[in-house]
């Protein structure tokens, strides 16, 4: 019996065993034209931007201290009158970027679906970069300079990348295939991505391309098109991503073009959560529990009976979703010390890239309406926690 088939058998009897079920996500998109209106990038783009002249919330720096601030309003306030989704946050903690059908969060009250929406926590500032039609998670860059998001073409997925500072908006490189799963590191020259093959190809390819030069780095070939999850270091030197056919988890290092893997062991069925922004943890989930592997002493710290969700930009502080009926939502744990913090008692959801540096900010989604006052729009909103 071939090493391959006993580690496949090994992995089987493990699921038998813990009952654990593995779920894919099909992420299917249809957008309108992209429009760039972020101020400062063209001439007309103020129109859609408007001024930090009553920002409300905590705001980063605005010494509001501890609390809960609802990023999905407008700069004067209005909250949003249909729902917001899909965050991610800088770790600054500054910026955060999401997904919402509002059609008045900004000046441009045109239609077309879902739209991108990038808020500056500093100023109050809210900025529309871009159509979607469905609630999708856009990705932003530790400077919150570059924000991608996947977009329909023809028949195809494509993904966007756009620099916030100039209005410049480029398409990932797909190759006449569709791509999805977009990653981006700090400065947002990196951009990691899946591109699943057309016929009379099958599977796909896990790749890193340079908004700068051009150039393309093939990080894995897959014979699926099951979800991939590359996770890009903050330095991009390191790329996470899952076998999810094999139910294995890998790292790539940029450095030596080596792949390390499968990081949980050749027994273990896993599958990815997110790399840390300093390449040093990896979150997985295996069975009921979260697992924080620290790649340079090669072991992982268990979290018992919980769904990790994300890890902080220095791997100290990870989010999860306690699977045990009847207590909180979401919980940030400190990994050295063990203590948790309840980021809500209400039904909220999270992704990837929703905690800020040193655990000082979770953005996270809800459609409760008592988490701050004066929510009376009936729908989702998104959220940041500010915790000190």
């Amino acid at each position: 019996m071939t090493k391959r088939m006993t580690k496949r058998m090994t992995k089987r009897m493990t699921k038998r065993m813990t009952g654990r079920t593995t779920r894919s996500a099909t992420v299917a998109v249809v957008a309108c034209a992209v429009v760039a209106v972020w101020p400062g990038a063209t001439a007309n783009a103020t129109a859609s931007a408007e001024s930090t002249a009553g920002a409300t919330g905590l705001g980063v720096g605005a010494g509001g201290g501890a609390g809960v601030e609802r990023i999905s309003v407008a700069t004067d306030g209005t909250q949003a009158d249909d729902a917001s989704a899909g965050a991610s946050i800088t770790p600054d903690g500054r910026h955060v970027v999401f997904a919402s059908s509002a059609k008045n969060l900004t000046s441009d009250t045109s239609t077309g679906g879902d739209k991108v929406f990038v808020r500056d926590r500093r100023t109050g500032q809210v900025g529309r970069i871009g159509y979607l039609t469905t609630l999708q998670s856009p990705v932003i860059s530790g400077d919150g300079e570059h924000v991608a998001y996947p977009v329909q073409w023809m028949n195809d997925v494509r993904i966007r990348q756009y620099q916030v500072s100039t209005g410049r908006t480029i398409s990932a490189d797909c190759s006449a295939h569709s791509c999805s799963q977009p990653s981006l590191g700090a400065d947002g020259r990196h951009i990691a991505l899946a591109i699943r093959f057309k016929a009379p190809l099958s599977g796909q390819r896990v790749e890193v391309q340079d908004w700068n030069t051009g150039a393309k780095q093939t990080v894995a070939d897959l014979g699926h098109t099951l979800p991939a999850r590359p996770s890009l270091s903050g330095d991009s030197r390191r790329l996470a991503y899952q076998d999810a056919q094999a139910e294995d988890v890998f790292v790539w290092d940029r450095a030596g073009g080596t792949t390390s893997g499968p990081i949980e062991g050749p027994a273990k069925a896993a599958s990815l959560v997110q790399l840390s922004d300093d390449g040093g943890k990896v979150v997985y989930l295996s069975g009921s529990d979260t697992y924080v592997h620290d790649m340079s002493s090669g072991t992982a710290q268990q979290v018992p009976n919980a769904r990790g969700v994300a890890i902080d930009p220095t791997g100290r502080h990870l989010l999860y979703a306690p699977r045990a009926a009847g207590g909180p939502s979401l919980v940030l744990r400190d990994l050295r010390t063990g203590t948790d913090e309840t980021i809500s008692d209400r039904p909220a959801t999270a992704g990837t890239d929703a905690v800020s540096a040193d655990g000082r900010d979770v953005v996270f989604q809800s459609a409760a309406d008592d988490i701050v006052p004066g929510d009376t729009n009936g729908t989702s909103d998104v959220f940041v926690r500010h915790l000190y």
